[in-house]
């Protein structure tokens, strides 16, 4: 697999793709710490998204990770108070980051509608918190992976079909309105900080993900299908179950990565 191909892992179901995954992000942070001394990695929501944290949870190697030197952040959040269940941060820490020994420095949550006044102010909030741990001169870190889940419509993030956000490119961070999933509010990253991971990995499972899946493939817009625009600087894969495969090329799939 060269630089900047797409590749697609197919999983038998839900569970061994969860438990693939898992075992792949623990190696590959221990890979990155190794060459960075830090690793910072964007975290999704979603079923399989929580479920993969889940499986990083339950593996037997994840204390080979010295946890104290990753960071992690999100992609998107539900503009909802902070101790409401739909919280993507809140299904994280459940899953994963309440387990581990984590300083609580290195969880850069978004803001939630209890804790500022608008969401001007938690795109504001992020903003800040991105460019506090970025190079000199940057906008926002080193991102070494980003996961992202795809919604049946090929959204990524809170980035939706034919919506302003997805064509958004001057700033990190957006406000999102009238969604058309709900919670209706929202925060999300935008398309070049997600595209500036070193790796995005999508992780996606269910028949109701096999036709934005082929789109996003077969070289849709990403205006149309936002997931057709997610790519890693130097890996994009798609972690998918076999009920998601229906429509992917037989050459895209890959039996190693």
């Amino acid at each position: 697999m060269t630089s900047n191909e797409r590749r697609v892992l197919v999983h038998p179901n839900k569970q061994a793709l969860a438990a693939s995954v898992a075992a792949r992000f623990i190696t590959k942070v221990i890979d990155v710490i190794a060459d960075f001394g830090d690793a910072h990695v964007v975290l999704t929501g979603g079923s399989i998204g929580i479920g993969t944290l889940a499986a990083v949870n339950d593996s037997p190697t994840r204390d080979t990770v010295d946890w104290s030197k990753v960071h992690f952040w999100w992609g998107d959040e539900r503009f909802v108070p902070k101790a409401d269940g739909e919280r993507n941060e809140l299904q994280a820490r459940e899953a994963l980051l309440d387990h581990l020994d984590v300083p609580a420095g290195n969880i850069h949550a978004f803001a939630a509608s209890d804790e500022v006044g608008s969401l001007e102010e938690g795109v504001a909030a992020y903003t800040a918190e991105l460019a506090r741990f970025s190079p000199d001169g940057g906008q926002w870190p080193r991102f070494d992976i980003t996961f992202l889940g795809v919604g049946p419509d090929g959204h990524i993030a809170s980035l939706f079909p034919e919506r302003e956000g997805i064509r958004v490119t001057d700033v990190p961070v957006i406000s999102v309105r009238n969604s058309p999933k709900p919670p209706p509010e929202r925060l999300s990253l935008t398309r070049p900080v997600i595209n500036s991971s070193e790796r995005v990995w999508l992780v996606l499972a269910g028949a109701d993900k096999a036709s934005a899946l082929g789109l996003a493939l077969a070289g849709a817009q990403y205006t149309d299908v936002p997931a057709a625009g997610a790519k890693g600087r130097r890996r994009t894969v798609f972690f998918i179950d076999q009920d998601a495969a229906a429509e992917v090329p037989e050459e895209l799939i890959a039996e190693t990565y």
